[in-house]
This record gives C-alpha cells, sequence and structure tokens, in this order.
C-alpha cells in the first residue's frame, strides 16, 4: 500500500467514477492510492516534462499497476481522449493560475462533465473565476495545513446554472465562507499583516493606485475575519 502525504489524502475523498485523470501526478502517487484504496477502478496519470513521466511509469510498475494506470506524456488536459469516459479529473500542488490555466485551454476535453478536485497553493481566486464559464458550480472546499504551509482544496461539479458569485466568495471560496476553521484565519490574517507592510513602505503620493488597491483588499479581509 502506498503512503500519502495528508494533501493528496485530502483530495482523494472526493474521487468518484471509475476514470481518475490525475493532471501533473507526481509520481502517480494519486492514482495508485486511489486504486488501491478502491477509490476507483482505473486511472490517467498525465505529465508534461519527461522526468516526471518515467518516475511515474516506474511507481506505477512498481505497485504493478500497468495495466489499470495508464501513464501519458503530454501538456495539461491535452493527454485526455474523447473516448475516455473520465469521471474525476484532479489537479494538484500549483498555483490558482496555472491550474485555471490549464483547464481553460482543455476545456474541450471536458465534454463527460468529470468532477473537478483542483488542489492550488496560492491564488484560488483564479480558479473559482473561471470554473462558471466552463459550468462549474462549486460544491465543496477545504483548507488546511501541512508542514507549516496552508492549502485549499476547490471542488467542482458541472451544473446547467452555474450562477455568479460575489467578490467575496471569489476570494474566500463559497463554502469556506460558511465554514470558517482556524487554518482560514490564520491564512487571511497572515495576507493582512503582509498587506499592512506593503502599505506601510509606499508613498501616498506616488503610489495612490496601488495604495488604494491595498486599502481595498485589507476591508474584504477585515470584513470576513
Amino acid at each position: 500500500m502506498i503512503p500519502l502525504n495528508q494533501r493528496l489524502k485530502n483530495v482523494s475523498k472526493y474521487i468518484i467514477g471509475d476514470l481518475l485523470a490525475d493532471i501533473g501526478s507526481d509520481h502517480a502517487y494519486l492514482p495508485i492510492f486511489a486504486i488501491e484504496n478502491n477509490l476507483t477502478k482505473q486511472a490517467i496519470a498525465g505529465e508534461v516534462i519527461k522526468g516526471p513521466f518515467e518516475a511515474s511509469q516506474r511507481s506505477v510498475a512498481e505497485h504493478q499497476l500497468g495495466k489499470v494506470i495508464d501513464i501519458r506524456l503530454g501538456d495539461g488536459l491535452s493527454v485526455l481522449e474523447d473516448s475516455n469516459n473520465v469521471t474525476t479529473v484532479t489537479i494538484c500542488g500549483m498555483g490558482g493560475p496555472l491550474i485555471a490555466k490549464i483547464l481553460n485551454e482543455g476545456q474541450f476535453k471536458l465534454n463527460n462533465k468529470p468532477r473537478l478536485v483542483l488542489q492550488s497553493n496560492v491564488q484560488s481566486s483564479a480558479i473559482r473565476k473561471l470554473l462558471p464559464n466552463l459550468g462549474y458550480t462549486i460544491t465543496n472546499e477545504e483548507i488546511f495545513e501541512e508542514k507549516g504551509h496552508i492549502y485549499e482544496i476547490i471542488v467542482a461539479d458541472f451544473s446547467e446554472h452555474p450562477g455568479t458569485m460575489t467578490e467575496q466568495a471569489l476570494k474566500f471560496g463559497p463554502v469556506l465562507l460558511l465554514n470558517k476553521n482556524e487554518y482560514f484565519y490564520k491564512k487571511w490574517q497572515h495576507e493582512k499583516d503582509a498587506l499592512l507592510k506593503i502599505k506601510s513602505n509606499l508613498n501616498e503620493q506616488q503610489h495612490a493606485t496601488r495604495l488604494d488597491e491595498i486599502n481595498k483588499e485589507i476591508n474584504l479581509i477585515n470584513e470576513v475575519l
């Protein structure tokens, strides 16, 4: 049984259906764990760089799962084929803007309307802004800490009427706002302290526009803390 860090274990809770596609798979740890724990029946592990692609191949071979995990070399969602009946797509361990870019560029590969489980390290708002344009609604979110880093997971499912989100929901997360935990407060207090530090080094005349932006950010944070 493959050991998995808490970050990817948290992601694995949201896998549904019989075919997982893990994009940027990092040694195929998540697909291996998902198969071994009967969370899914088959998996595709996508890698864009040859080194990680070969590392994933080795991991899958070591666990003798070559018949049920397909390692593919390619950029983002381009590794998926129309015939693949993908039920969950996971993209983990990247910044929000990069995850949003991968989804936006590969959106025509989401015809099967799979669940999206997206674990971003920073700037999750970029993902939230994009999801309604793809026809997806956020159905769950999670914020947690591991080894001194705070991570967020966004779970989104296809919806005929995805609706829109408020500025607060886009920034902080519609589900996280309803379930604020210690990590939510820790993250946003840290963000606020960083903004106050930047603000203290800016000149009112020279940096008026940037100061306005920072004050707006601080006010938004103050409203939720």
